[in-house]
């Protein structure tokens, strides 16, 4: 394991600080929509994505928030969880869509359990982090970063373009939560682009920056596409109030 530790205490973008806040959020954010609606296979979707986004910043910040916690299992967990969003959130699109969930979608999750199996149980899938001061960069097998990438990218602007497409004549309720979510999408995609862009040498941390735009994603799932494409449980506490 290879750590760097750059001004510690100071308040970077994605600092240690920063992760333990996001994974706070998304958990908070995803136990709340457990709480509140009701939970049909759209807000089981939700939830999910939610908690793989906070399961990735929780061991973002146990690699790198100087616990001296052993490194690769928590390297795997990350990469396992990150794994399984881009299916996901394509899964997610199609339902908010009212579109049914054919071989594109199936094709997406046999895909991402692929690298979920060699991240797992492959025992040169990742061999170390590093930790800069604003993104990690995990050590992966030699020739996987880029199918790893084309994976992640791939499925995601299939997801984008779909979203993009479907909203125009979806119903109300269900267009705002379209285009909700391909905001959330461009959120992980512009500013990730852009910082690659900028600096190749952050092509090797994509995981750790787009996970860390994500928490965008979050909060648009949480107050626009939850309530725009959920019922609403009947709180008993509420009703009384009532």
């Amino acid at each position: 394991m290879k750590t760097i530790s750059q001004q510690r205490g100071a308040l970077y973008c994605f600092s240690p600080p920063v992760m333990l806040a996001t994974f706070a959020i998304e958990i908070i954010f995803a136990l709340y929509t457990v709480w509140r609606y009701r939970l049909d296979a759209t807000a089981r979707l939700v939830v999910a994505i939610l908690v793989f986004l906070a399961i990735f910043q929780g061991t973002e910040f146990l690699l790198c928030g100087g616990l001296m916690l052993e490194g690769g299992v928590w390297s795997r967990i990350g990469y396992v969880s990150i794994s399984m969003l881009p299916p996901l959130g394509l899964h997610l699109a199609y339902k908010l869509a009212d579109k049914n969930a054919g071989a594109l979608v199936v094709t997406s999750y046999l895909s991402a359990a692929a690298f979920i199996a060699y991240f797992a149980f492959a025992s040169q899938a990742i061999s170390g982090h590093t930790c800069y001061a604003n993104y990690a960069v995990f050590d992966v097998a030699s020739g996987l970063s880029w199918p790893y990438i084309v994976y992640y990218y791939g499925w995601m602007l299939v997801g984008t373009f779909l979203t993009f497409a479907w909203a125009p004549s979806a119903p109300a309720h269900r267009r705002r939560a379209l285009y909700a979510l391909l905001a959330g999408y461009l959120a992980l995609f512009i500013p990730t682009t852009a910082i690659n862009v900028i600096d190749q040498s952050t092509i090797a941390g994509i995981p750790s920056i787009m996970c860390g735009f994500a928490v965008i994603l979050a909060f648009l799932l949480a107050t626009e596409v939850s309530p725009n494409s959920l019922a609403k449980r009947e709180i008993p506490l509420m009703r009384r109030v009532r």
